[in-house]
């Protein structure tokens, strides 16, 4: 079995217990981003499995487009990534 090296750790332990992988993370080539993928991403992130400067590289994301996932997952969780939660979030204020 042939294991690619990469930088960083294969895999890293959620708060919930749960082990995340990089294969757990969307295919480099998605263009349609639902929420469980967005968040698939920020866990990552935020659990140090990748880098954000990675994230914004290997899914073509600017710097402002992973703010706005890292804010919607802290203020609304994974509903918060979905588009039209956000529109309606957006509407109420």
């Amino acid at each position: 079995m042939f294991l690619r090296k990469v930088d960083g750790p294969r895999a890293v332990t959620l708060p919930d217990g749960t082990v995340m992988t990089r294969a757990d993370l969307p295919p480099p080539a998605t263009r349609r981003w639902v929420a469980s993928r967005k968040l698939a991403v920020v866990r990552a992130v935020l659990h140090g499995l990748i880098t954000q400067a990675e994230a914004q590289a290997e899914y073509n994301i600017s710097e402002e487009e992973f703010h706005e996932w890292l804010q919607a997952v802290s203020r609304h969780g994974q509903e918060g990534l979905k588009v039209t939660i956000t529109k309606k979030l957006d509407n109420h204020r």
